[in-house]
């Protein structure tokens, strides 16, 4: 098959920038779409021109590097799917595609399809770590678990920090991605230490860099692993209540 792409170049994160048109040819229905674009890049490397780049690691869909914009959707119009899984079979001969990065103020461009997301890092950063003392190894069910908590955890941390719910928000927003760092430690017993502290902190980083949620729910519809949106309505939950135990622990400091 053959597709028509119009790829966003940029030089740099204070470069203007602009869309470029190319051909692939003889591309394989089981190409994954970032394979397709490795093919255009060995095509622009042998007739002397800068390959495009673009953020990549596993292509297994779990650690969460890949992350395109493609015809208008995060990670293209397959659902559940990051861009590293997405194939080619899933266009026509003869599209257009076009290719972007994601776009949000707070994934800056560095060039061209590649973003700096370290602000998710700072948000995880500020949550901390947990210090509870566990001495040796507890046996496997000492600490007992409620299997709805535990499932509900387990389903949060699922989140793969790609951006996809940045990109597709309407306003930027991040809570999607926070809601589910938070939930997963604060359903759980070993994560309770710093419950309040934790959430109210990695909150008020993401503040920082993202827009407000407004529910409208193209967050968890572009999200490759599904997080539901029950997290940010627990994100919100435990935030109120960080803001009174918080203030009150600083009093009786």
């Amino acid at each position: 098959m053959r597709v028509n792409l119009r790829v966003w170049r940029q030089a740099g994160p204070d470069a203007p920038g602009g869309f470029e048109t190319y051909q692939a040819e003889e591309v394989s229905e089981e190409m994954s779409f970032l394979e397709m674009l490795d093919m255009v890049n060995e095509e622009l490397v042998v007739s002397g021109g800068l390959p495009i780049t673009f953020d990549h690691d596993c292509r297994e869909g779990i650690c969460g590097s890949c992350g395109l914009m493609i015809n208008g959707q995060a990670h293209g119009p397959q659902l559940g799917t990051a861009t590293c899984q997405l194939h080619m079979r899933t266009f026509s001969d003869g599209d257009t595609i076009v290719i972007e990065p994601w776009r949000s103020s707070g994934f800056p461009v560095i060039q061209d399809l590649a973003v700096n997301r370290s602000a998710f890092d700072q948000i995880i950063e500020a949550g901390g770590f947990i210090s509870v003392a566990t001495g040796s190894a507890p046996d496997a069910n000492l600490t007992l678990v409620p299997k709805v908590a535990a499932d509900a955890a387990m389903d949060a941390a699922a989140c793969i920090g790609c951006g996809a719910c940045v990109a597709a928000c309407p306003n930027g927003a991040a809570q999607l991605f926070t809601g589910a760092k938070i939930t997963h430690l604060n359903l759980l017993p070993q994560g309770q230490a710093e419950r309040w502290k934790r959430t109210e902190q990695m909150v008020d980083v993401m503040d920082e860099f993202f827009g407000s949620c407004s529910n409208m729910g193209e967050c968890t519809t572009a999200c490759p692993k599904g997080i539901p949106l029950e997290v940010i309505a627990e994100l919100n939950r435990d935030y109120v209540k960080a803001q009174f135990i918080n203030r009150k622990l600083t009093a009786q400091d």
